[in-house]
């Protein structure tokens, strides 16, 4: 069912936020590599000193004893490349290689509150909606990661996040344009009394779904939620952000 969707989305995007509320707001998050615990250290034997002069053995010409040495000792593990993630590549562990004329591509840096400005709108429909907009301010393009974290009047947990909003790939915008996001202010009738909010708190997000800062809106006049209700991930037209 949906609300189940929503409320496990909102219980991973909470221990996030309280999380990060131990570093400063826009600080970026650098990843750090680790290596798997017990992990042992693969020794290059010695070679072996067979006492002849041109290194070969039993009258060869010594390919046999180099072969014994490169290969690994039964028993021994070999070492594993770790990617900086501090997680494996694949299932061999090791790191993929790359084409040598294969270049990574470029990667779009995130919209936050200091390349572009979040406004929060009523609408006429459908009922008890609102509308969020980012606008990239900046001369480059930004990346609308994600959904962003809603906090209303400062709460400690950060708004439902609807997973079925989820769209086909990250919207990109260029300067100038902008990326929507509906806000779902009711969960199902009944279920809480709805609660007045006059502030809403908006946390831009990166790639990696971590922090980048975070805005304070006023909200329109007479704004209600019970927190049962959702906001979508950014879409590319207002349509998509208000159909669910």
């Amino acid at each position: 069912m949906r609300t189940n969707r929503i409320r496990t989305t909102a219980l991973a995007a909470t221990a996030l936020v309280a999380a990060l509320s131990l570093t400063a707001c826009g600080g970026e998050d650098k990843a750090m590599g680790t290596k798997p615990a017990g992990a042992a250290e693969t020794a290059t034997p010695a070679p072996t000193n067979t006492g002849s002069t041109n290194g070969s053995t039993n009258g060869t010409d010594g390919t046999d004893d180099k072969a014994q040495q490169d290969a690994p000792k039964a028993g021994t593990p070999e070492t594993q490349t770790v990617p900086s993630q501090g997680k494996h590549a694949g299932g061999n562990g090791k790191k993929p290689e790359t084409a040598p004329n294969e270049k990574a591509a470029p990667s779009i840096p995130a919209c936050t509150p200091k390349n572009s400005k979040v406004k929060v709108s009523s609408v006429s429909r459908p009922i008890n909606h609102l509308l969020l907009t980012v606008t990239n301010t900046d001369s480059t393009n930004c990346a609308a990661y994600y959904a962003p974290f809603l906090r209303f009047d400062g709460a400690q947990a950060v708004y439902p996040i609807l997973d079925d909003s989820k769209p086909q790939a990250v919207v990109t915008l260029a300067p100038g344009e902008e990326a929507y996001a509906g806000i779902g202010l009711l969960g199902e009738p009944g279920q809480n009394e709805p609660v007045p909010s006059a502030n809403l708190g908006v946390i831009m997000v990166d790639k990696n779904n971590q922090s980048k800062g975070e805005t304070t809106l006023k909200l329109p006049a007479d704004t209600a939620t019970d927190g049962l209700g959702f906001v979508t991930y950014w879409q590319s037209d207002v349509e998509n952000a208000l159909m669910f």
